[in-house]
């Protein structure tokens, strides 16, 4: 039977206990945090490539070895992400995520006076790019915590912090490093990711009062508990001393509101009990990282899709800048390409959020329809020659990547995915899978410009990783459909095997009574 508990009040530090996900309230302020560690982290990642030519020059270095900066960090940052999912269940994600932007910052700060490209390999590739794992994937899963109808368009907007600093930190920075140079400019940014501890004091934990029921046999000789269990109809009364937790059942079972029951079905066996001993919920106990997802074959398909995907969504805006100037077009009207194609984006993750946010949809299917699109950009970018062109190939770019980039990890919480109960350690597994092509996408883009001496080349390889993403995003479903049906048919098959238990003597008892019954006949 269900219970209900008297709320209790709790300090701004303990976790927001409610009956049902809220779809509001602290996730607000989680939804404004969130837009802040975008922009200091996937921001700052996106807007690197304003330091290309200024390292290349300082450390005498070709493309792909300055390439090597970002594929390291982004590597870390997505091959550490079971870690991070470790941790949040163990620490919690607040201060999982303060951690990660201590690293980050140091990482920075102390790369701005490196004296070599090995120098940045450490600094901003291993030590930065930890911190960005440990900082921005505990607070997009405790976001999706926060919701679930307005999951998607919430998520959209908020990520849209990415792109506002794209576009308001690449001119920033560039005129920056005109006055005090690039190692200046660089200390101010690590400087300025500092602020993403604030952030990371503002995730408040969430439990959802249903999931920290647990049942239990009643003791049979309970010393400061009573149980009376006489039938559904009975009311059940708990009274505990170190709790200061009143339970007593639901409406229906109240007297006065109780409701007539067949006398044949038996009382309840068990109860539910919510302990609170000191004054906060006690936390469920969850695995630290849940590796059952690999058995699911529509999640597989779908990492594999982050896998390719993964190759086209760093490289351009990385190289945007070097192919616009091998164009002849001149750094203030390439930084401006850059911040249009950011501006870009945040109308793509908003319309995103908006379009998945209506019912009923597949989401996966607009999903899938969005990756194809975002391939053609990709594919459009080597045919533009003069500032107009690339810059309407950037504005449809930056549109379509935020289409996929707002919405990737947050899709994992779909049923047609694995569900919301799976969603901390599947981010976890998805975001580990990715790593491989963080690691290799910017080098493989960087081999191919120098092997070439044409940029186009990067944008190709870009190309060719979505559109296997967009193969491997089109077999999920199908992949969830075939899962639902062969587990609905070994279901139908197990309960026609159940055979109803009947007592020894039944066969005895029937043919006794057909008998008895046989006489009477006779008699008559």
């Amino acid at each position: 039977s269900k219970m209900t508990v008297k709320a209790v009040k709790m300090p701004c530090t303990a976790p927001n206990v409610y009956t049902k996900v809220p779809d509001g309230g602290w996730g607000w302020t989680i939804a404004f945090a969130f837009f802040f560690v975008e922009a200091l982290t996937y921001g700052i990642i996106k807007s690197f490539g304003v330091f290309f030519n200024d390292l290349m020059e300082s450390f005498d270095e070709t493309n792909s070895r300055i390439s090597w900066i970002i594929s390291i960090c982004v590597f870390v940052q997505t091959f550490t992400a079971p870690l991070s999912t470790v941790l949040s269940n163990r620490f919690g994600h607040r201060f999982v995520v303060m951690a990660g932007g201590v690293l980050i910052s140091t990482g920075m700060v102390t790369a701005s006076f490196a004296r070599n490209v090995v120098d940045m390999y450490v600094t901003i590739g291993v030590i930065s790019g930890l911190g960005y794992c440990l900082s921005f994937l505990p607070t997009v899963t405790i976001l999706s915590q926060y919701f679930d109808k307005r999951r998607s368009l919430v998520t959209a907007v908020a990520s849209t912090g990415e792109c506002f600093a794209v576009f308001s930190f690449a001119p920033a920075i560039t005129a920056l490093k005109e006055q005090i140079g690039w190692r200046y400019s660089l200390l101010s940014v690590g400087v300025l990711q500092l602020s993403i501890v604030i952030c990371g004091s503002l995730l408040r934990p969430i439990i959802i009062k249903e999931q920290e029921e647990v049942k239990a046999q009643p003791p049979e000789e309970p010393t400061e508990t009573k149980y009376m269990l006489e039938n559904e109809q009975t009311r059940t009364s708990i009274e505990s001393i170190d709790s200061g937790v009143e339970i007593t059942t639901s409406p229906s079972n109240v007297p006065g509101k109780t409701k007539a029951e067949p006398k044949s079905e038996e009382p309840k066996e068990h109860v539910q009990i919510l302990v609170d001993n000191n004054s906060t919920p006690p936390e469920p106990k969850t695995k630290l990282l849940d590796f059952s997802v690999m058995r699911d074959y529509s999640f597989i398909c779908y990492a594999f899709f982050g896998l390719f995907a993964t190759l086209g969504f760093f490289a351009p805006s990385l190289y945007i800048i070097p192919l616009s100037l091998s164009l002849g077009i001149g750094k203030d009207h390439s930084a401006y390409i850059l911040s249009a194609m950011a501006i870009a984006e945040v109308f793509g993750r908003i319309s995103a959020g908006w379009v998945l946010n209506k019912k009923p949809i597949r989401k996966i299917y607009i999903e899938l329809i969005c990756v194809v699109l975002l391939s053609v950009a990709l594919f459009a970018f080597p045919f533009a020659s003069e500032f107009w062109g690339l810059m309407t190939c950037s504005i449809f770019f930056g549109f379509m990547l935020g289409t996929v980039a707002g919405t990737h990890i947050p899709l994992l919480a779909e049923d047609d995915v694995v569900g919301i109960a799976k969603m901390s350690s599947a981010a976890g597994v998805y975001v580990f899978i990715q790593s491989l092509a963080g690691l290799a996408g910017p080098p493989l883009a960087g081999v191919l410009v120098d092997t070439t001496q044409n940029y186009s080349s990067a944008f190709y390889s870009c190309a060719a990783g979505m559109v296997l993403g967009a193969v491997f995003l089109s077999l999920v479903r199908p992949c969830k459909a075939g899962l639902c049906h062969h587990q609905q048919q070994c279901a139908e098959e197990s309960a026609a095997e159940v055979v109803p238990d009947l007592p020894d003597d039944f066969i005895e008892m029937d043919i006794g009574k057909a008998e008895n019954s046989g006489k009477g006949c006779d008699g008559v």
